[in-house]
């Protein structure tokens, strides 16, 4: 499976800023092993239901360590028997870009 979730707390620092939080989350994810890609306004990790999951809550501890309340945006592509589709998805609408 691959999830697609963006976490944010809802305190920021004294700029306004949330980036110190996020860095956190995303080194909790980049920790995992699991492959994982971060953009702009989501991080992308994908695997096993269980293992996923077990990572995502992990970084909400993080978030919440810093920030009494966490939003937590979380979309889901479950496709069982499938792997690899973090980048082979991107690949197959580029092919046909061609």
């Amino acid at each position: 499976m691959i999830v697609a979730f963006s976490i944010s707390p809802g305190t920021a620092d004294e700029t306004g800023s949330v980036s110190d939080a996020v860095a956190e989350v995303v080194r909790v994810v980049r920790a995992s092993g699991l492959p994982n890609e971060t953009n702009a306004m989501f991080t992308n990790i994908e695997g096993e239901w269980d293992e996923v999951m077990a990572v995502v809550k992990q970084a909400v501890e993080v978030c919440t360590a810093v920030s009494p309340r966490v939003s937590l945006v979380l979309k889901a592509d479950i496709r069982p028997g499938f792997t690899g589709q973090l980048s082979a998805k991107v690949e197959r609408v580029e092919e046909r870009l061609r």
